[in-house]
C-alpha cells in the first residue's frame, strides 16, 4: 500500500510542480509539460512492478502512435481561445476532436495490422 501512495505522491507532486512554473513562465512550463514525463514514469511503475521488457516495449510502441492524434489538443485549443470561445467548451470540443483523431489513428493501424 505504501508502495502506491508513493507512486501517486510522486506523479502528483511533479504535475502541480509543471502547473506552478508554468504560472511564472510559460516557456518552462511548456518545456516541462512537454517532456513525456508520464509516460516515463509510466515505465518505470510498469518495469519496477513486473520487470517486462516485453510490456514496457508494447507502452512506449503505443505511446509513440497515440502521441500523433493527441497534437490535435494543442491546435484545437489555441484556435478555439483565439475565436473567443470560452475555456471550457474549448477544452471541451477539444478533447472531443482529440478523441476522433484517437479513434481516426486506432482504425488506421489496425487497418494495417498494427494492435496496440
Amino acid at each position: 500500500m505504501m508502495y502506491y501512495i508513493m507512486k501517486v505522491a510522486i506523479t502528483t507532486i511533479l504535475i502541480v510542480l509543471i502547473s506552478e512554473i508554468a504560472k511564472r513562465s510559460s516557456f518552462w512550463g511548456a518545456v516541462l509539460a512537454s517532456i513525456p514525463l508520464i509516460s516515463v514514469l509510466a515505465m518505470i511503475w510498469l518495469y519496477v512492478d513486473t520487470k517486462d521488457i516485453d510490456k514496457i516495449s508494447a507502452l512506449s510502441t503505443g505511446v509513440f502512435w497515440l502521441v500523433l492524434p493527441s497534437l490535435a489538443l494543442f491546435v484545437t485549443l489555441p484556435i478555439l481561445l483565439k475565436q473567443g470561445v470560452g475555456f471550457y467548451l474549448s477544452l471541451m470540443v477539444s478533447l472531443i476532436v482529440t478523441v476522433v483523431c484517437y479513434w481516426g489513428m486506432v482504425s488506421i493501424l489496425n487497418h494495417y495490422g498494427i494492435k496496440l
